[in-house]
């Protein structure tokens, strides 16, 4: 069984550069005990996705410092930043 998480606060910044498919960069705060930043939000063909945090390595890849562990809480997370992300986009 999952325990969900409880996301106290989702913060948007939107990106503005013409031809970019990051549309958002969202910091959530988790449980009022964690904060996760640079969560990306990207425009593909399918649709938007999140990047979750990540480094360089010294090969060039890149790996992520933060994901989720399962597909609830990766659900979970895409449905409440998308939702904002969209309410942030109709202020603009």
């Amino acid at each position: 069984m999952v325990n969900f998480m409880k996301i106290n606060d989702i913060r948007i910044r939107i990106v503005n550069k013409e031809n970019s498919k990051i549309k958002a960069i969202a910091s959530i705060s988790v449980e009022d005990c964690l904060v996760i930043h640079d969560i990306k939000v990207i425009e593909t063909e399918n649709g938007l996705i999140l990047a979750m945090p990540s480094r360089r390595t010294q090969y060039g890849d890149y790996k992520d410092i933060v994901h989720p562990l399962n597909s609830e809480t990766r659900e979970l997370l895409s449905s409440v930043i998308f939702a904002a992300y969209e309410e942030a986009k109709a202020k603009e």
